[in-house]
């Protein structure tokens, strides 16, 4: 008894040294500090570029002095991108809002419901289904392009937002990102207590495993949404110019013989901003869910 008192007093010094040397060793110092904003410059400057180009004009492009101070003819492409009539840049804003939100949504209530079920049921075939669910993310979104286009043109779905949404209404990444979070984040025992109390198994899922879920839920949608909102191939392949999504929009703008890339831009940044608004709204979940997954891990 006295050795085990022993240990549990030792227990919060050596908590205690861990989190001095925590405090005082291992702080990133400025070797890390100066990594993670190379990163970051990194990271925005494609984007600069990007905001460079579209505040200039045509000749921006092409001339021989790189120029790093922006333009004052953002404002002005920005507006011959909303006002051009093959774009109907409005129509595509809502497009893409619809089947991004629609796609994240389904992706996060299927893969969740997945993820539960390869998570903490037992049923026969269970580990064979989640390799097979797996091994699916092997094959290139290109091979299946023409049967996928073949059975919308059937369905009489081809040229709308259906075409789009029904493909990706659940994605094996995701089932698989699920699968891991819950089997670590949920415990069988709350499972368990819920059965007790008379919980149905879709009761349980609901009140249970979903808030358990939460955080990896939430980056999930987010990446889910980026991935949407910028997918071309696809919709390009399967929508009509009269009802795109942004990116298809916006490639319209190089379908002349003279391509004005300040314009480009321009659409380009457009077509950034609620990503970055959507950033800047969920990143607060976005950490959260990657502290909380290290944690558990």
């Amino acid at each position: 008894m006295s050795t085990g008192y022993g240990l549990l007093e030792r227990r919060p010094a050596t908590s205690a040294r861990r989190r001095r040397g925590l405090d005082n060793g291992q702080r990133p110092g400025w070797l890390g500090y100066g990594f993670l904003t190379a990163v970051l410059l990194g990271s925005m400057f494609p984007l600069y570029w990007s905001f460079l180009i579209g505040s200039g004009d045509a000749s921006t492009i092409n001339q021989q002095e790189i120029v790093w101070w922006p333009g004052g003819n953002f404002l002005s492409n920005a507006a011959a991108v909303l006002a051009a009539d093959a774009v109907n840049f409005w129509r595509a804003l809502g497009n893409s809002i619809i089947v991004s939100t629609v796609v994240s949504a389904s992706v996060v209530l299927f893969s969740t419901l997945a993820g539960f079920a390869f998570a903490k049921l037992r049923f026969r075939g269970r580990n064979g289904l989640l390799v097979f669910v797996i091994a699916t993310m092997a094959v290139p979104t290109q091979l299946g392009v023409v049967p996928l286009f073949i059975a919308m043109s059937q369905l009489q779905l081809a040229g709308t937002l259906w075409a789009v949404i029904l493909p990706a209404v659940v994605s094996a990444f995701g089932v698989f990102w699920m699968t891991q979070y819950l089997s670590q984040a949920l415990p069988y025992e709350l499972i368990e207590a819920a059965r007790v109390d008379g919980a149905s198994m879709i009761r349980t899922f609901w009140s249970v495993a979903l808030p358990a879920a939460r955080p990896a839920a939430a980056m999930l949608a987010l990446f889910t949404f980026i991935a949407t909102w910028t997918n071309f191939f696809w919709p390009f392949i399967v929508l009509d110019r009269q009802n795109p999504t942004l990116p298809v929009a916006l490639s319209l703008l190089q379908s002349n013989y003279f391509v004005d890339y300040s314009i480009v831009m321009a659409g380009v940044i457009l077509s950034t901003i609620p990503l970055l608004i959507l950033f800047a709204v969920a990143g607060r979940h976005l950490v959260s869910g990657i502290m909380q997954g290290a944690v558990k891990g």
